[in-house]
Formats: C-alpha cells, sequence, structure tokens
C-alpha cells in the first residue's frame, strides 16, 4: 500500500483506467480520490515529484513527506553528509534541502579566524570583539606560540604574547636595558624603570623627588649634600647649588665658599665679585690688612 493518499493493489472487477481507458481487471492498479487508474498512468498524471531528483514517485516506490514536500524513500539523505535520514531527526532548510542534526550543528556553528573551521560545542575557545577561535589556534602573530587564554596585546589584526610585545612595542629601560611593561618614568627624553631611577648612594628611588645629576650618577639631596658636594671653606656645609640659599660658589686654591660667605675675616664684608687679599690663609678686604 501507499500512502494515505492513495491505495495500490490487484483489480479484480471489471473496471477501466480512467486515464486511457483499458481494462483493469487482473492488473495492478491505483485508486486515488476515487479514481481507478494503471500504474503508467498513475506515474504520468498522478503520481508526486520528488523533491530531490525531480521525478515521479512511483506507486512501487516508497515515499516520504514533509510539510507538502515529497522524497523517494533513497532521495532523502543529508545534503552535506548524504546519509540516509529515515527514520532519523532532520532539518529542512534553504532550497528545499534536508540535513542531518550533526551537519545542521556545524553548518551553523561560528567559524574560528584562524583555522576557518567550524567551532562546535564542547570545543575550547578565545573571543575577542565579536571574533572566535579555537583555543590551539589563538596564537602570537610574533613567535606563533599558543597564547590559548593566556595574557595577550592587540595591535590592529595581530595579536602578542606578553614576551612578544614587550621586545616589539615596550619602551627600553636606559639604565638595565629591559623592556618597561608598566609605569616608569622620563628623564632627559629617556625612559627608565622607577626601580632603575635610583640614588647612587643610599640606592632610594628617586621619581617624584628632588635629586641632582653628577657625571651620569643620581643623587638624592642628603647623599648629595653628605657625598658629593665641595664643603664651604666658611661655614664648613655643603655647597649644594639648587637645593638651598646658595646658587653661587667662590673657588680660590683649591677651596670653595658659598658667595655669602666669601667675606673679610675682620671686618665681614662681603667679598663676592671684589678685590680681596690672602694672608696667613685667612681672606681680608684690600683695607683690613692695612690695620693688621
Amino acid at each position: 500500500a501507499g500512502p494515505g493518499s492513495y491505495t495500490v493493489g490487484t483489480m479484480s472487477e471489471r473496471f477501466d483506467c480512467h486515464y486511457c481507458r483499458d481494462a483493469l481487471q487482473g492488473k495492478k492498479y491505483v485508486q486515488k480520490e476515487g479514481r481507478h487508474c494503471c500504474v503508467k498512468c498513475f506515474e504520468k498524471f498522478c503520481a508526486n515529484t520528488c523533491t530531490e531528483c525531480k521525478k515521479p514517485i512511483g506507486a512501487d516506490s516508497k515515499e516520504l513527506h514533509f510539510k507538502n514536500r515529497y522524497w523517494h524513500d533513497n532521495c532523502f539523505r543529508c545534503f552535506k553528509c548524504y546519509t540516509s535520514l529515515v527514520n532519523e531527526p532532520f532539518m529542512l532548510r534553504e532550497n528545499n534541502k534536508v540535513w542531518c542534526s550533526n551537519c545542521t550543528a556545524t553548518e551553523d556553528a561560528p567559524r574560528c579566524k584562524g583555522c576557518f573551521k567550524p567551532i562546535i560545542a564542547g570545543d575550547q575557545n578565545v573571543e575577542y570583539k565579536k571574533m572566535v577561535w579555537h583555543k590551539d589556534c589563538f596564537t602570537c602573530s610574533q613567535c606563533k606560540q599558543v597564547i590559548g587564554s593566556g595574557s595577550f596585546f592587540p595591535k590592529g589584526d595581530e595579536f602578542y604574547c606578553v614576551s612578544c610585545h614587550e621586545h616589539k612595542f615596550a619602551k627600553t629601560c636606559a639604565k638595565c636595558k629591559n623592556p618597561i611593561t608598566s609605569g616608569g618614568l622620563t628623564y632627559q627624553e629617556q625612559p627608565w624603570h622607577s626601580e632603575c631611577f635610583i640614588c647612587s648612594n643610599c640606592k632610594k628611588q628617586l621619581g617624584g623627588k628632588r635629586f641632582t645629576a653628577v657625571e651620569d650618577q643620581f643623587y638624592c639631596v642628603e647623599c648629595y649634600k653628605e657625598c658629593v658636594a665641595k664643603k664651604c671653606a666658611g661655614c664648613k656645609n655643603p655647597i649644594t647649588a639648587g637645593f638651598g640659599r646658595g646658587t653661587s660658589v667662590v673657588n680660590y686654591e683649591d677651596e670653595s665658599w658659598h658667595d655669602y660667605c666669601f667675606k673679610c675675616t675682620k671686618c665681614a664684608r662681603g667679598l663676592a665679585n671684589k678685590r680681596f687679599v690672602c694672608h696667613n690663609g685667612k681672606i681680608y678686604c684690600a683695607e683690613c690688612p692695612k690695620r693688621l
């Protein structure tokens, strides 16, 4: 028997074919919509057309139907993998093509930006700005090693692991020559790690603090006064230009004075930029030695 829309059998009574008028008694016939016809006329005038092969589905063929569409049973196969879908779950997609559930899931799955293959349920993946990769396809543009779920730095359409980004893009510290990945400071247009920009004597960090540079060495205020600055021959305190009051220095015979400390031993007159006399290792104005 065929589907519910018609019946097939062998005629035992006297009936003629509705279309060609040939006698049907003792012959195979098809009854559809109250009409009796021979098999040949059935295929010519009444049979459903297979959605896949476009040929009539004869009375001797098994017929499958879904939503007013009909198939030969051997034509009812997955469009993608050709697996028979008789008694199997399926989906009717564009152009009346039937797909098995596996191929449907694969086709609808997002595509990996690395290998362009589908990322199916259960695959480990990496998502970034509406793009998706298999975990093993998300690699560094420089060293090609898998980044996976690790840290990375985007640069346009490229991605870099931490190490490659440091060597390719990060600024290099003027002292240790290693990349500066975060923080840091700039002195005389050169970048430094904060931990590299330190006092040459006490090793304290100088970022944000007052300091002075002496022949490529840096000193905090205290260490400069204690270890580097010349001592005034007058007041015996360090001569720290830029840190305190004395910004001008008087030098004479390997000794130095603050400008305000360079004065006459007798009358205390300031002698900076004035004539003076040195007598017995002491400084006098031009008049006082005459009074000694």
